[in-house]
């Protein structure tokens, strides 16, 4: 079964897949752009269930201040090397969670640093399980194992601060 390069560069554009996964997305699903788009999603997850283990000592702290200079924040985010930590992917990914933390004010990184027998609400009180801000339908977990898929290290976020004039 032959795919026309237009299909492959369209699942591309929408995955940010390679060029070789696209294609053999495209042919595993014989053509069909859904299904091709569920196996690149599989392959994605398995992806980072992989990565998940290794150790991430490196990375980026990266601020945020809110127009007005009223809020701001502060986070740590952790990947494997240096060279993955100076690529654009990761700098936009940690200046973005930058913005959640500011606009979300989440208290703790995941569940499992939420003291136990807190009555807190983990989707709003956990960073990883909120709503992303620039799309609600993905969570920041979801925002997170998409960047690891595209560098191909595992990241994690350490801490974060946030900061609200006069609290």
């Amino acid at each position: 079964m032959s795919i026309p390069t237009t299909r492959i560069k369209e699942l591309r554009e929408q995955t940010g897949a390679g060029i070789m996964e696209c294609r053999n997305a495209l042919l595993e699903a014989e053509g069909d752009t859904g299904r091709a788009l569920k196996i690149l999603e599989e392959r994605k997850l398995l992806k980072v269930q992989k990565k998940a283990s290794r150790s991430a000592n490196q990375g980026i702290i990266e601020a945020y201040i809110h127009t007005g200079g009223r809020i701001g924040a502060m986070v740590e985010v952790n990947c494997e090397s240096d060279f993955v930590a100076r690529t654009d992917e990761f700098k936009e990914l940690a200046h973005n969670l930058a913005m959640q933390i500011a606009a979300q004010d989440p208290q703790f990184v995941s569940r499992d640093k939420i003291p136990e027998g807190a009555n807190i609400e983990p989707e709003s009180a956990c960073l990883l399980l909120q709503a992303y801000i620039k799309d609600p339908e993905k969570t920041v977990q979801d925002v997170i194992a998409e960047t690891i898929a595209k560098v191909g290290e595992n990241i994690k976020v350490s801490r974060f601060a946030r900061f609200e004039l006069g609290s």
